[in-house]
């Protein structure tokens, strides 16, 4: 396994971790717009850098999309777009696009 593959596990896992730790509790704004940009910024670097789509799409970051998706969900209802653009589902569209 690459150093870049273990790099990328790693943050994941990190950040997965953090997010269970976390289960019972709604993320603030200002956390989840972090953790969408870190999300997606990690994402796309390491897709850039040569890492498989086996190892990005891993159930770590499956479960991290997951949740961070559903807590923009309820922000969007909630704070009524402060958010401000920033979402999950644009990671996906874009790497849609780039290929």
């Amino acid at each position: 396994v690459s150093l870049l593959q273990q790099w990328y596990t790693s943050s994941m896992s990190v950040v997965c971790t953090w997010l269970t730790d976390r289960m019972d509790l709604q993320l603030h704004i200002y956390q989840l717009k972090t953790l969408i940009r870190i999300v997606k910024k990690t994402y796309r670097d390491f897709r850039l850098q040569g890492v498989l789509d086996s190892t990005l799409n891993s159930k770590t970051y499956e479960t991290i999309r997951n949740r961070l998706t559903v807590e923009e969900a309820t922000a969007s209802v909630s704070e009524g777009g402060g958010l401000q653009g920033i979402t999950m589902k644009d990671s996906d569209e874009e790497d849609e696009e780039d290929d």
